[in-house]
This record gives C-alpha cells, structure tokens and sequence, in this order.
C-alpha cells in the first residue's frame, strides 16, 4: 500500500488536546475492570483529567528531564498520570503496582525518578496515592505551556534472568501523522480508526506502548484490568474489536475458550502476537479463528532495537518463524562476532537503517553487546532462512546444555503446551553430575486434581522430539509464578528448585 506522508511532530499532549477538541464526546478509553460495570472516558475528559494531575505533578516539582514511576494497575488514573506527566514534559517509568521493596526501591533509584505514583509505603521518594490522583479534579482544567517529553519512557524489564534493569528510549515524546502506523499495514487496508484491546498490563511494553501508540492515533482503546481469557473474549465480540496484541500464553488460553469458535470475532481486523515464540497449536488455533491473513506473528523487544513480521499465510510456509526483518537489518553472528552462515544458530543482532542513532540504554545493567557499525543484541539466539525468515531458539541465559548438546526450553515447553491436560509450563535446566544439566519440566495442569501423568507427557514429547531434549522429570504445581505480562522468572524458579533438592 501508499506510504503516507509524515506529517509535522508534535507533543503527545498537544495531540490529546487536539483530539479532544476535535471529538470531545467519543470515547478514548473503555475501562474493563474485572468485576463491576464498564468505565467510559471521553476525549475531553481524558484531557482535563491529564491536565488536572499535571498541575499536582508540577506543583510537587516534576518537569522536563526527570521520571515520574506511575506505579498503578490498569485502570483510568494510570492513563492521566501518564499523560500528565508527558505534559509537563517528564517521563514515564511504568511500573509493577506489587512489587517488593527492595526492587520497588532500586527501580527509583536507578531510574532517578523524582516521585512515585500508586499505593506505596516508604517510599524512597515522594509519592502521590491513588486517591491523590482522584482528588485533582478540583485543580484547573485547562491546557499547560507545551512540552515535549524527552525521554519520554523508562522501561524497566528482569525478563528470564530476574536481573532487574531499566531500558531507557531516548527519543521525544512526539506524535506526527503517518509516523506511528500498525505494521499489519504492510500486508492490510487499514481503517483510519481501529477499537483496540489491551489485555496487557500496563506496567510492560507490550501494554504500554500499545496503549500510548493507539491513544495518539485517536483510536479507542478497551483497557483492561487485568487478563482472564474468557473476559477477553466477551470485550472482542461485544466492543466490535478491531485489533490486539498478545503474548503467546494469552493467545493459547483465548484459543482453549469453551465456544470461542461460535463466537462472533468477524469485526477483527489484526492480531499480533509478540513476546515469546509463539507454539504452533495456538498460531493454527487463531488462523482458523480469524483468518490467515487477519493473525500476525512479530518479534521486538523493549530496547526497540528492531523488528521482525509475518502474517499467518507467510508462516503456512515457513512454520515457527517469527518474519522477516521489518525496517531492520538482521545479522546472526558467533561468540567471535563472525557472521553464521544460513541455517546455523548465533546471537541475533539488529540495526534500523532509519534510526541510525542509539535506541536505547541500559542503566542499572551492563552495556549490550554492539557491532562497530552499529547492529545490537539483546542476547537472543536464532538463525535465517533461505528467504530470510528469522527463526528464534532462545534467550542465550536460558540455554540448556544437557550431555554436551544444547536443550531449547522453548521448543520444549511448545511441545508440551500441546498437550490438552497441560495449561501452563516452564522447562529449566537442573544441575546434574552425569549430564551437568538435566532437562526439567514444572508443568501446571489444566487440572490440578487429575493432572497428567508423567508416563504419558512423556510419550506425548517423544513423538515431537529427538530423545536429548525430552525431560528427565516432570514436576506438577499448582500455579506457575506468571506475571501479568505472561513472563516467568526461569533462574528463579530454577534456583528454589536447586535450593530445595529437586
């Protein structure tokens, strides 16, 4: 399709003020909380909202070049103190509504946050409570002195490693038009304005970004509280949603909705995965839901060091890829820095010919590996194919090298998922005095009461891989310790395990 033109860049509070002045009564956020009725925001009162908590912000000192930490759940008052922090031209470090002291405490510093938005005790800086931020509406309502926000995000991330650490965008909070367009727009007409879901929470990129990147284009957003598939489901088919990003343990968990085929999703224009590796039962799962060319897989990271795409038809073709570079240079290379050839797996590294400059930085963490001219990684392994599709094997923490050979955990864990009795699973590898890590299953079952046995995953995963990598034990829990964001802490759950004795 027509590249549009890109339009003149202007503050993401500028933006709010001019959608709420051009659709003041349309709706800007639907608030889903998980019990109770529905919340609707219009446009003009996400705007004087933003501003309200901007004059509190500013009056207890936060302007341009510090960090505000929006420590709240998904819900409304995270959207206005997100904006109203860009407005007066901070930026934003979402984060985890419960996490410890300890990190909560390390997170501000490392950020140099200057306040603290949500329920917390003792902060390490000054804090703004979640009923303060209710209690602005007595403030005025109209629009501040522009800023521009820059940086404009602080992300912080522990992914699998459990070392946390903030990834910070140096770029301007700054919106143009044609700039930010969905990249299903590659391969799809898009309409000029899409319902979108977010069932990420909004502590994490994949809920964060989504919700700042569709608000700026004037879409309507259905935020929810918190993710329960069947719920997810309901919002799809009663909102007319148009499009939405998921992990692949969402997706697999919508996919297992009882009647979710007689539901009405025909309003769906896109979905993308993202991530994770995506399992090939549930990639199948939602091209028959939507369509081949409706289901999207991507690969990126919050670093925002680049990008891959594929659409559902292209993965008929080349099953468990994740796409082909978008925007982006893609390079597999050796622990020497020796370029791989086709087929083999290395270290991915990643440049954008359009954003030559950094895209980001580490603070609180060593520096990413880079190239002399400027390709990044983040520490994935993959490899290319002949037609340049990237396939992803793992995080390089996460390898597990079992007897000399390495062990994939997420191949694994994929073929494991497919078991119908399997509702959740992580694979470690455990210390081992023949092996020197032994390959480990800790499954979650769709039943904790009648799990699986261990006998029939067994012969579930021999029939869908070579012998070295099928696990030496199986180990059923009650719940997986999953974030919100779909995400486990695999040295953590591997740790208590080598502390207990497993």
């Amino acid at each position: 399709m027509t590249t549009p033109a890109i339009g003149a860049p202007i503050s993401f509070g500028a933006r709010l003020t001019d959608l709420a002045a051009l659709r003041p009564d349309e709706p800007a956020i639907v608030f889903a909380p998980r019990r109770g009725a529905e919340v609707v925001v219009t446009w003009s009162e996400l705007e004087r909202r933003a501003n309200q908590v901007a004059r509190s912000l500013a009056d207890r000192g936060v302007g341009p070049g510090s960090f505000v930490a929006v420590g709240l759940a998904n819900s409304p008052e995270h959207v206005y103190a997100s904006f109203g922090t860009w407005k007066v031209g901070a930026g934003v470090m979402p984060m985890r509504s419960d996490l410890p002291v300890w990190e909560r405490d390390r997170l501000l510093a490392t950020s140099q946050s200057v306040l603290a938005v949500g329920d917390h005790e003792d902060t390490a800086v000054p804090s703004l409570s979640l009923d303060a931020i209710r209690d602005t509406t007595s403030l005025p309502d109209r629009p501040l002195p522009d800023r521009v926000p820059h940086p404009f995000v602080a992300i912080p991330s522990s992914g699998s490693t459990g070392n946390p650490k903030v990834i910070v965008n140096p770029l301007p909070g700054t919106w143009a038009a044609g700039a930010q367009v969905p990249m299903p727009s590659l391969y799809l007409d898009l309409p000029d304005r899409l319902a979108q879901l977010i069932p990420a929470p909004l502590y994490h990129t994949n809920g964060f970004s989504h919700l700042q990147g569709a608000l700026c284009n004037g879409d309507t957003v259905v935020l929810m509280e918190k993710f329960e598939a069947s719920h997810a489901v309901d919002l799809l088919e009663a909102h007319r949603i148009a499009c939405f990003t998921a992990v692949p343990t969402m997706l697999g968990r919508m996919a297992r909705v009882e009647g979710v085929r007689d539901r009405d999703l025909s309003a769906v224009v896109y979905v993308m995965q993202g991530g994770a590796a995506c399992p090939d039962w549930v990639v199948e799962a939602w091209l028959d839901l939507v369509g081949d060319e409706h289901f999207f897989m991507t690969y990126g990271s919050s670093e925002r060091v680049g990008l891959a795409l594929m659409s559902g038809a292209e993965w008929r073709t080349h099953r468990g890829s994740a796409g082909r570079a978008y925007k982006t240079e893609i390079r597999i290379l050796d622990d020497d820095g020796r370029e791989l050839p086709l087929g083999e797996i290395g270290e991915i590294y990643m440049r954008q010919p359009d954003n030559p400059g950094p895209s980001f930085e580490y603070v609180g963490a060593a520096p990413p590996r880079r190239t002399p001219d400027g390709f990044t990684s983040i520490g994935d392994l993959g490899r290319l194919d002949a037609d340049d599709f990237l396939y992803i094997a793992d995080r390089r923490v996460d390898l597990i090298v079992s007897g000399g050979a390495n062990v994939f955990p997420a191949e694994v864990e994929a073929a494991l998922s497919e078991h119908p009795g399997v509702h959740d699973v992580v694979v470690i590898g455990l210390p081992d005095p023949e092996w020197g890590r032994r390959v480990h299953a800790v499954v979650e079952a769709v039943d904790p009461a009648a799990p699986p046995s261990s006998e029939e995953l067994d012969a579930f995963v021999r029939a869908r891989l070579t012998p070295y990598k099928v696990p030496k034990a199986y180990e059923f829990v009650d719940r997986l310790p999953r974030s919100d964001a779909g995400k486990i802490n695999r040295s953590a759950v591997a740790a208590e395990r080598v502390t207990g004795g497993s």
